[in-house]
């Protein structure tokens, strides 16, 4: 948890220290036409971290998540390196679970996530959930004019209410791997999440491209359900517009 909280904090400040070595135009700077990142999507390898060691998540295929958002950003009138950025988007997260099911439509007082390993099930298997989200970030531009030449650093949040969550699976098989029916297998149900979360954010990067990290500072599930685990995407963000 310190380490996590320590590299964000790292991505997120190393722009600003970096803003430091540079002398911001003493001329007044016109900012109101530029590309200020308003557009933003972000691709991720997802992890739940705090996961006991029962979940097993599939080692040959990397689960992910993918996030899209619109921002209005908001220069700085007295430096116009600085801004504030706030919007709406859709951020979406898919753990890729190797010969287990998780019984999200279940009814019992816990969330039962069997082991398959000697039982029928999907050759492919997913958790997915979908949040609607308000993201906030504080950016810097060492190119306020031109962002899309620019060296970018970003801190922030992102505060989300859960829209849908889901298991899905694909192609019935045997414990040996031999395909017994191909079907696909969908059941939906919020029961037992957190639908409220909260998100700390950093990015670092130059022009339209740059590496960012998102972590849940609230738990997937909720309190007594299941044990604590929170969400960590790492990957890459593409910006413009």
């Amino acid at each position: 948890m310190r380490k996590i909280i320590a590299l964000f904090f790292t991505l997120g400040v190393s722009g600003f220290l970096f803003a430091q070595d540079i002398t911001v135009p003493k001329k007044k700077v016109d900012v109101s036409g530029r590309a200020g990142d308003h557009f933003m999507m972000q691709l991720s390898s997802d992890r739940w971290m705090g996961a006991p060691d029962s979940i097993n998540s599939r080692k040959k295929t990397t689960s992910r998540g993918a996030n899209i958002y619109l921002m209005l950003d908001k220069p700085f009138k007295g430096n116009p390196n600085l801004s504030l950025a706030f919007g709406l988007g859709v951020g979406t997260s898919h753990l890729l679970l190797n010969k287990m099911s998780a019984d999200i439509s279940g009814t019992s007082s816990s969330l039962k996530f069997n082991n398959l390993d000697t039982l029928t099930r999907f050759s492919k298997y997913k958790l997915s959930t979908t949040y609607a989200e308000i993201p906030i970030e504080l950016r810097y531009y060492s190119n306020p004019q031109n962002p899309n030449k620019s060296v970018k650093a970003a801190i922030g949040i992102k505060i989300g209410t859960l829209i849908n969550a889901h298991t899905k699976g694909k192609t019935l098989q045997d414990a040996s791997g031999k395909t017994l029916q191909e079907y696909t297998q969908k059941l939906n149900s919020k029961n037992y999440f957190n639908t409220t979360r909260l998100v700390a954010t950093a990015r670092f990067g130059y022009g339209c491209f740059s590496v960012y990290g998102a972590y849940n500072l609230t738990a997937i599930f909720k309190d007594k359900v299941a044990a604590k685990m929170n969400l960590l995407q790492t990957g890459i963000t593409i910006s413009g517009l």
